[in-house]
């Protein structure tokens, strides 16, 4: 035997989807503090846009650093233009519905701090003459530099009749001198 199908709903089934549907209702007009869509909402900045919402420039790299050309405090800043038809805060706090082509923020991006030193020049010095502490002479820290020129002389004066020490020694007072002297 077939259940019988009822011809109407249940009275609390009823009440429950009109419920729901006024909840939707007030859902999708109002923002998220219970004011009106129209106008009691905070215009989005662009930096809180989503990602696809905007593209950013590659940064401009500096061919002997490999680094970004304007890296300060291990941060770079690339220039960000929100897509087409997006209405968002820009850089001034202006609100403007932007077409692709406008400036609307700048988005930080990591980089290494390197003060204008060479890359190349940095890693040849440590594999050839790290040794020395030539490396960290180069990159502008004298003190570990003479530290580790200091060890090395320590340890030849220790060991005594090597022939390469004294040889050594003339190269590190050399470095420190023509250092120092800068």
């Amino acid at each position: 035997m077939a259940a019988a199908w009822p011809s109407r709903p249940a009275v609390p089934e009823a009440v429950a989807a009109q419920l729901l549907g006024v909840l939707w209702f007030m859902s999708v007009s109002t923002g998220p503090w219970g004011a009106a869509a129209a106008g009691g909402e905070e215009m989005l900045k662009c930096e809180d846009l989503k990602v696809g919402q905007y593209i950013c420039k590659d940064p401009k790299i500096n061919d002997a650093t490999q680094e970004p050309v304007n890296c300060t405090n291990y941060t770079a800043d690339v220039e960000c233009f929100p897509a087409p038809n997006i209405t968002c805060k820009d850089l001034h706090g202006n609100e403007t519905h932007f077409t692709g082509k406008e400036l609307g923020f700048r988005k930080p991006i990591s980089c290494r701090n390197v003060n204008g030193y060479s890359y190349k020049v940095a890693v040849a010095l440590s594999l050839f003459l790290g040794w020395l502490g030539a490396d960290r002479f180069y990159l502008g820290y004298p003190a570990l530099g003479r530290e580790i020129a200091m060890r090395e002389v320590k340890g030849c004066t220790d060991s005594r009749g090597l022939p390469f020490c004294d040889i050594l020694v003339v190269i590190i007072f050399v470095l420190l001198i023509g250092k120092l002297s800068d």
